[in-house]
């Protein structure tokens, strides 16, 4: 059984790799600054959990850039200054990136500086569902996990760990967009291999799910 000392000397070296390997897939552009996250208000939890549903109809309206921070830091951002986040996650290892895929290219989102990183300059995002809806959906979150940090388990166990990680922060996601008024659903229907060739994943990395994010239809 590894250490968590060992898994989290392993994690710094898998996260430098990864870094360099984002750098090397992207080079141009800066971060993208995310405005501070509004921490503070919000519906009550129970309203939040009344109204949570999954919707597949969705506008083109663009989210604000404050909405847009307030959406990641609910994800998965920092909520302590020991640098632990709004979701739980395995062995205190954090094995889950979490990309957005917008109209303007597909970054990866940076918790400890609360930023989007420019990880590719493209429109990923008909790529990461086989519904028609998310190629016009304003955002489309993509769970993507280390597998390179679980080396102490199976590949099995590997892709369900990872995806417990992903449903804490989707569901995160959920109470969010409940309490802000905003539309989203949580998605396995995805093309996994041609997701990761989009995005050109290193082969340790693998794609758990999905998640659109936006406006209802009017």
């Amino acid at each position: 059984m590894t250490t968590r000392r060992e898994a989290n000397t392993g994690i710094l070296a898998s996260a430098a790799v990864a870094a360099s390997h984002a750098a090397a897939v992207h080079a141009q552009g800066e971060s993208r600054a995310l405005p501070a996250a509004r921490t503070d208000g919000g519906m009550p939890l129970m309203a939040a959990l009344r109204l949570r549903r999954s919707t597949r109809a969705y506008s083109d309206r663009a989210l604000s850039e404050q909405t847009l921070s307030d959406l990641m830091w609910a994800a998965f951002g920092v909520n302590r200054p020991s640098g632990d986040r709004t979701a739980p996650y395995w062995r205190h290892i954090m094995v889950i990136d979490v990309y957005v895929a917008m109209a303007d290219g597909v970054f990866l989102y940076e918790p400890k500086d609360h930023a989007l990183v420019p990880y590719l300059p493209d429109d990923l995002r008909a790529h990461t569902g086989v519904q028609d809806f998310v190629a016009t959906a304003p955002v489309n979150l993509v769970y993507v996990a280390h597998g390179e940090r679980m080396t102490d388990i199976s590949p099995e166990n590997r892709r369900l760990y990872a995806s417990v990680d992903a449903g804490f922060i989707g569901q995160n996601v959920y109470l969010f967009c409940a309490s802000e008024g905003l539309a989203s659903v949580f998605r396995g229907a995805v093309d996994y291999e041609k997701l990761a060739q989009a995005m050109k994943l290193p082969d340790q990395q693998f794609v758990t799910f999905a998640q659109t994010v936006g406006y209802a239809p009017a």
